[in-house]
């Protein structure tokens, strides 16, 4: 697995001039999971972890004022782990998981750049599930906040934080590569050293799964611009023991450098399936599409309402007809 996608770590700066201050974002951070995801909140119940910055939004609100730098009232600071890896540890152990990677990031960090004293911080844990190829996996992350100044004991007062990223110092990239280590021990401990093969084995059949699309469309379908796209009906690998049915076609993926960048992507119309049941649901429904756009919509329309029972007759059937149409060609043969 590459390192780079077993944990992201972004940093971003607030200014003190920013609307509505810390209290925004800090109430957001507290009321929600994900951008389309809220929380109820129970009486008593303090979602932020303290260590220096407070357990509540005012408390928090409060010490950014009084910690702010000139030109930097907070720093924020997304610590986010693979949720292909968080898969493969225990439900009931992932919020931990999760809550030591942060703490051990934060405080190696620090520690790497000299800062003894280390920084005062408060962190909230966020368990959204994942959008986009893989919709629905749990997705367990942190939300960091950093005061804009830290104590500095050759001064003996606080100075400016800040976030170098140039050829003498890179802080950014010293960040993602304690982030990196961090997980990469935690998924040692709660998983066992076999977690780097299960996970190659994974990435390894989405490959073969994804080469579909090098292939002749299955068919067809009207882009927004009035261009024909092309439309594969395929499978990916969800988990050692799942795998999706669905398709593949382009979809936005902006960059810095081209906001108007495509590429092919999965999405899913049924999950939940055995390899054996959503490889031969994809192999069945992609010959009797033909190229007809009319099919690929009665086929979206009809995996979307089968029920599991229909499923499993359907993927009896077709794999008795292919048992025969194989037992007849060794015949003419």
């Amino acid at each position: 697995m590459d390192r780079k996608h077993m944990c992201v770590a972004n940093v971003q700066y607030h200014k003190p001039s920013a609307s509505g201050g810390s209290r925004n974002l800090l109430n957001y951070l507290t009321y929600r999971n994900g951008r389309f995801e809220d929380v109820r909140q129970k009486t008593g119940k303090q979602r932020w972890v303290d260590r220096g910055m407070g357990r509540s939004v005012p408390e928090i609100a409060q010490r950014c004022q009084q910690m702010q730098s000139d030109h930097v009232l907070m720093f924020s600071l997304v610590i986010n782990p693979n949720p292909d890896l968080i898969a493969l540890i225990p439900a009931a152990k992932r919020e931990q998981v999760v809550k030591e990677v942060t703490e051990q990031v934060i405080e190696q960090f620090f520690e790497a750049r000299g800062i003894d004293t280390g920084v005062e911080y408060s962190y909230v844990v966020h368990h959204r599930s994942t959008e986009g190829e893989a919709p629905g996996q749990h997705n367990p992350h942190t939300h960091v906040v950093l005061p804009g100044t830290f104590f500095s004991e050759a001064d003996d007062q606080r100075v400016p934080l800040y976030f170098s990223q140039n050829q003498q110092v890179n802080h950014i990239e010293m960040l993602h590569r304690i982030t990196e280590d961090t997980m990469e021990g935690a998924m040692d401990r709660y998983v066992g050293r076999d977690w780097e093969r299960q996970i190659d084995t994974l990435h390894t059949a989405r490959e073969r799964e994804f080469a579909i699309t090098q292939s002749e469309p299955h068919a067809y379908e009207e882009g927004d611009e009035g261009v024909p796209q092309p439309v594969w009906i395929g499978t990916r690998r969800t988990n050692h023991k799942t795998t999706a049915l669905g398709i593949y076609r382009a979809h936005p993926a902006p960059t810095r450098d081209d906001p108007d960048a495509e590429e092919i992507q999965f999405r899913p119309l049924r999950d939940g399936l055995s390899h054996i049941e959503a490889a031969a649901l994809a192999r069945s429904f992609a010959q009797s599409i033909s190229g007809n756009p009319e099919q690929l919509h009665a086929y979206i329309a009809g995996i979307s309402a089968m029920e599991v029972e229909e499923q499993t007759q359907l993927v009896e059937q077709i794999q008795q007809e292919e048992r025969v149409r194989e037992h007849s060609f060794d015949i003419d043969r």
